[in-house]
This record gives C-alpha cells, structure tokens and sequence, in this order.
C-alpha cells in the first residue's frame, strides 16, 4: 500500500506542516478504525488522511468523489486543513485528479481546486467567533496575558487568543498540560504583522495537545476561525497568516460569508510502502 508525506502550506521541503496521505484507490470503503488509529500513530504525523474513491451517482455525478477521513497520533477529527491540501497535492501530482475534487467529509463537503501555478484553494466552512469567559489560568498556561479570547465553536473546537505582538506569538512557550484542561482541541494565538510585510498580514501558532498534538505547525481549520477574525479588524476579506514555531507556513485566506478559501503549495517529500495492511 502507498503512502507519502507531504508538507503542505509551504513550496518547500520541511517546512510547512508534514502530513501523510494513504489513497485507497480500489476500496469501496475504509478499513476498520483501529488499523487507521494505528497507522495514524505509528507515523506520528499531526495528521494522516486515509481517502478512498466514491462511485459516480446515475445519472447526475454525486455529491462528492473520494471519501476523506483525518486521524492524529491519538484521535480522529472533525476537520483538517494540512491533511485535505496534502490530499489535493497527491490527487493532482499523480494524475489521478484534475480541476476541482469533492471530498466527503465529517465536516461536509469540502472542495480543492488545483490552479496552473502548483497551488491548492481549499473552500471549507468559516468559523464562527463567539464571546467567551477567559478560562480561569488561560494566561498563566500560555505564559501571556490575552488582549482577547473567543471560541470557535463546536466543529474547529478551540480558543482563539489575540497576543499583543507578533514577537510575543513567536516567543510562546506554553504549559502543554495545563492548557489541555482548558480546551476541547487547544488554542489558536495570534497577533497582527509587526510593521509593513509584503509577505504576511497576521501570525499564529496552534497548540493541540488536547488531541494529541503538542504544537501543529500551519492549521488549515485555525484559519477559518483567523480569516473572520483579521478580516473584520483589517477591513479586507483577503489576507495571508504565517503560522508556526520552528516549522512556518503561508496560508493565502479569502472570506466568502459562511465559506472561507483556503489557498497554499505542497511538496511531496516522501513516497514510500507501507507493509502492513488492514
């Protein structure tokens, strides 16, 4: 069975965030979900996602053409970004996609359409911002005091948390256990671009230890929740966030109402053989 790594949001090996991608090409259905957790945790990625294809719907084609499903070290999710462009990459790179795909996801349909330049757009739903308490020892967890704290609702599942800069974003060395206790999936910290940058208009880093993943390096999902929540103090509706620590990426945003675009680069970095199969 096939699998490869792919690091996605980035144009650049190790860089962006890696995640592993198994395409089922001749099954109908997904394995048991105990082999997808244990592959999941054996390759020790923040995601892998396991697709298979779908049969056309007579006469009208269906809904959707593969099935998706995404798995951490530790659990299954609702949504992910990295993992459904990493997909996409794969999809398009070997031929066996091209144009616009519709995955059949938990969280819906989502859509990829591949352009001329090697980008990805992901269209996945936009999170909603909603006032929230600051939890009692959110600041002594993340090592900052917050400027503002929302939720994201039931289906991204964290905290967002305005930082005060970006160098405080950048400089966060958090109490992973403590901030488990505070989220279902974890955090989302951000601040506004220090200065004018051609590059970037806000920073983030994304902290999950709540499902397993201590720091993920560029989340997809996090920025249905960012591009709401820059556009609306920017006054633009497209927009690009750098997010990570030691791993960066770019993720190109654009606010459509309730849909946001999600546009990044992927590279194939691993193409390899995995010997144990369901």
């Amino acid at each position: 069975m096939r699998i490869r790594t792919v690091d996605a949001f980035t144009s650049t090996p190790f860089a962006g965030n890696p995640a592993a991608v198994l395409l089922l090409e001749d099954a109908t259905s997904f394995p048991h979900d105990q082999w997808l957790q244990h592959v999941a945790a054996e390759l020790n990625l923040s995601e892998t996602a396991f697709a298979h294809p779908l049969p056309p719907a007579n006469p009208a084609p269906g809904p959707a053409d593969w099935a998706l499903r995404w798995f951490t070290p530790a659990t299954e999710v609702d949504m992910c970004g990295h993992a459904t462009l990493a997909t996409a990459h794969i999809l398009h790179t070997t031929g066996t996609a091209t144009g616009t795909v519709r995955f059949s996801t938990r969280s819906g349909i989502l859509t990829s359409t591949a352009h001329p330049d090697g980008s990805l757009t992901l269209d996945f739903p936009t999170a909603p911002l909603l006032p929230t308490a600051t939890p009692d020892g959110l600041a002594e967890a993340l090592g900052v005091e917050p400027r503002t704290v929302l939720h994201t609702g039931d289906q991204v599942g964290d905290l967002l948390v305005e930082c005060r800069s970006e160098s405080e974003v950048h400089a966060l060395a958090p109490d992973l256990k403590a901030l488990a206790a505070l989220s279902r999936r974890g955090v989302i910290a951000t601040a506004q671009a220090e200065g004018p940058s051609a590059e970037y208009d806000f920073v983030s880093r994304c902290f999950f230890p709540g499902i397993g993943i201590d720091e993920d390096p560029v989340t997809g999902s996090a920025h249905t929740a960012l591009a709401p929540f820059w556009s609306a103090r920017l006054g633009r509706t497209e927009l690009t966030g750098l997010q990570g620590g030691a791993r960066r990426g770019l993720v190109r945003t654009a606010l459509r109402g309730d849909r946001t675009l999600l546009t990044g680069h992927a590279v194939t970095v691993l193409d390899g053989e995995l010997l144990s199969t369901p």
